[in-house]
């Protein structure tokens, strides 16, 4: 077993391409999502394509679409921007989406949250928002409601573990009637 992460994946690569081309198998694999989305993995691919070994790839969980069913949003077309930069090119970043249409699907950590919410208001304004929290795990559970609401939540509420973020676009018809499921209420996830 080898470590393969953003730090060492271009040393790993020669590695495991000669494994590979022994006739040995290989399995990429994580502890959370699927590689190669928001996690390395896009180098290995591009370079066993380059050398002409065979791949597959075996759904699992992720977050991406798992977080994208569950928001409650319109999820016919969406916009998945991973996580956002830190400083350099935030700015940029958040300009570009402000005249997005489609939702918008962002990873973040729980020590980030409340300064990407609170930019989502400045730069895009008070959209609809689903904050998915620990899917498929013990303790998921979904906010929904505006991005204010979020801001005004998570102030209150330290949040933890994985976060997804999928915001619905600035339509009437798109914004929650209800806030269904926040700390205070009922968690289906708790209650089992």
């Amino acid at each position: 077993m080898y470590s393969y992460y953003e730090q060492n994946e271009i040393k790993r690569i020669p590695k495991v391409i000669q494994i590979l081309k022994s006739g040995s198998d290989v399995a990429l694999v994580t502890n959370a999502g699927l590689p190669g989305i928001s996690d390395p993995g896009y180098r290995l691919i591009r370079e066993s394509l380059k050398e002409k070994i065979e791949m597959f790839v075996i759904p699992g969980a992720s977050a991406l679409t798992t977080a994208a069913v569950l928001s409650g949003l319109p999820i016919d077309r969406f916009a998945f921007e991973g996580f956002l930069p830190r400083k350099k090119g935030r700015k940029a970043r958040f300009s570009q989406l402000a005249n997005e249409d489609r939702s918008i699907i962002i990873f973040e950590s729980p020590e980030r949250l409340l300064k990407t919410l609170k930019d989502c208001v400045n730069y895009i304004g008070n959209r609809p928002v689903a904050i998915c929290r620990e899917l498929t795990k013990m303790y998921e559970d979904v906010f929904r409601g505006t991005l204010e609401e979020a801001v005004t939540n998570f102030q209150q509420h330290k949040p933890r573990g994985e976060i997804v973020i999928v915001i619905g676009k600035d339509d009437p018809n798109v914004f929650f009637k209800f806030n269904e499921c926040t700390p205070e209420t009922a968690n289906y996830a708790n209650s089992r």
